[in-house]
């Protein structure tokens, strides 16, 4: 799970240094590729044989792949990774906390407001655009739990997620052209960028895979609480992007919140 988790934060960090060159348009688009060879390779969908039942959700998840994908990087590019990877990790919060009638659960989500209000303080550099990605991502990243919950029982294995990644490939294929002839990339930027899509889909894909087979849910879903902690360290270490105190306080109260959360469900 450690190693899941910092292989995810590595790979979106390493990709990050290829922004001056390729842009978060660029990265993302070479990332989808990665991510679709991965996952075509695992799930092997046999695409002609889904109804329209089944291909709705898959649609629906290939857009959510992208725009994750995007907004994310893109406010790494703005805010820094610590807190981008921070706002993004409000959708599962919000998805495990959406549907609790407990007392203790509404104090975790408003422990988690007070994070995000304490991240977002009103000053002159705050870069609200920034932010606003990350929420996006967050909102993206709340419907990809949803939609898997839906495509997993109507696609059998990994076809429905494989279908999505490959099409959401296909969308990105003439993206990454257009970036490829307006900046040409360099080896440098190719390579950060292929790292990326391997640190930050395949390796947590097939890591989460195997995990789960021998440890709890409950246990793997605490953990992911600690990806933007992972995300804080990684980004001043690989980036130089150091947080001061209010950042990790906010960072400090989301993951208290999911992690209290987790630890006191009666699942």
């Amino acid at each position: 799970m450690f190693g899941s988790g910092l292989s995810n934060q590595t790979g979106a960090a390493i990709g990050a240094l290829a922004f001056p060159v390729l842009g978060p348009l660029g990265v993302v688009a070479v990332r989808q590729y990665v991510a679709a060879a991965v996952l075509l390779a695992v799930g092997r969908p046999r695409v002609r044989s889904f109804t329209w039942r089944q291909w709705w959700p898959v649609l629906l998840l290939a857009g959510v792949f992208g725009t994750m994908n995007l907004t994310l990087y893109s406010a790494v590019d703005r805010v820094g990774l610590g807190l981008a990877v921070t706002l993004e990790f409000l959708g599962p919060l919000a998805v495990a906390l959406a549907g609790s009638r407990r007392r203790l659960d509404a104090g975790c989500a408003a422990l988690a407001g007070v994070g995000v209000v304490v991240l977002m303080r009103p000053r002159p550099s705050a870069d609200y655009l920034g932010m606003g990605l990350g929420l996006v991502a967050a909102c993206c990243w709340a419907s990809y739990i949803l939609l898997n919950r839906v495509v997993g029982r109507r696609v059998p294995g990994a076809q429905g997620p494989a279908a999505a990644a490959g099409l959401s490939a296909l969308t990105f294929l003439p993206v990454g052209i257009a970036v490829a002839v307006r900046h040409p990339p360099t080896p440098g930027a190719v390579l950060c960028a292929v790292a990326a899509g391997v640190l930050s889909s395949a390796v947590p894909y097939l890591s989460d895979l195997l995990t789960l087979r021998h440890v709890p849910a409950q246990t793997f879903g605490l953990f992911m609480s600690v990806n933007p902690v992972l995300a804080a360290v990684v980004g001043w270490v690989v980036l130089g992007q150091g947080l001061g105190a209010w950042e990790w306080a906010g960072i400090g109260a989301v993951v208290a919140a999911n992690a209290v959360s987790i630890l006191t469900s009666p699942n």
